[in-house]
């Protein structure tokens, strides 16, 4: 690692060939997560997947675990689901193309703001949320707001899993409002860290912890997010 390299913590796994980038714009990354995932396989939400799947009807994922989930549900017998499904983010989407195939994607939105306009514009009047237990609020709110019948299941749950980091970082990306708390459970930072958070949701809850400053990026993928943060250092070099 170059001396003068600006430090950077990742709370989720990002591609090595972003890390590798960064590494070239003298920008050191670590990756520590601070959450885990795991699939909810309940008899009744086994039941529920079996259920829907057996049908066409139009799904919604806004994250790779809750493809996951589900394609475990199904026992990966995906090929013959006849559903239209929308994504948020570039991640969701690659894992439905790789799971459900690319013509099963009916719509893709960078934030759940711009999906549920996705969703009204498609004049879909009923539709599968496939969720986690933290799921945020703002897309089924404005979809039942327009009258959009929809069905949550919760197939996965997040769990915290704080730990005390040593190192002294210029940058902390953050990715959920569960990693946030899961962060701070143990840590507290000087007020020279820049935080970075997905959405005003991971800010506000940023906000409740840190003073620090915060850039917000609304695009849920992680090479526009890491991108984000690149710049915000390049541009601001001669602090650091």
């Amino acid at each position: 690692m170059p001396p003068n390299s600006i430090k950077i913590l990742s709370t989720r796994a990002i591609d090595e060939a972003l890390i590798q980038d960064a590494l070239s714009k003298s920008m050191a990354i670590d990756v520590i997560s601070f959450i885990r995932t795991e699939p909810v396989l309940t008899s009744e939400t086994l039941n529920e997947i079996q259920t829907v799947s057996s049908q066409p009807g139009a799904v919604i994922f806004t994250s790779v675990p809750a493809v996951e989930a589900v394609a475990t549900g199904l026992d990966q017998r995906t090929n013959s689901i006849a559903w239209k499904i929308f994504c948020l983010g570039y991640a969701t989407k690659q894992s439905v193309t790789k799971i459900f195939g690319a013509e099963s994607i009916e719509g893709v939105a960078d934030n759940a703001k711009e999906l549920a306009k996705v969703i009204l514009d498609a004049d879909v009047r009923e539709l599968i949320f496939f969720c986690g237990d933290q799921r945020r609020d703002e897309m089924p709110h404005q979809l039942k707001k327009n009258n959009i019948k929809m069905t949550e299941i919760v197939a996965y749950k997040t769990i915290s899993t704080p730990q005390k980091i040593e190192k002294k970082y210029d940058g902390i990306l953050f990715f959920s409002p569960s990693a946030v708390k899961s962060f701070f459970q143990e840590n507290k930072l000087d007020d020279q860290t820049i935080l970075f958070a997905i959405g005003n949701t991971t800010a506000s809850e940023v906000k409740k912890f840190s003073k620090n400053k915060i850039v917000i990026s609304d695009t849920p993928d992680g090479k526009p997010f890491l991108q984000k943060a690149i710049e915000f250092f390049q541009t601001n070099s001669i602090r650091y």
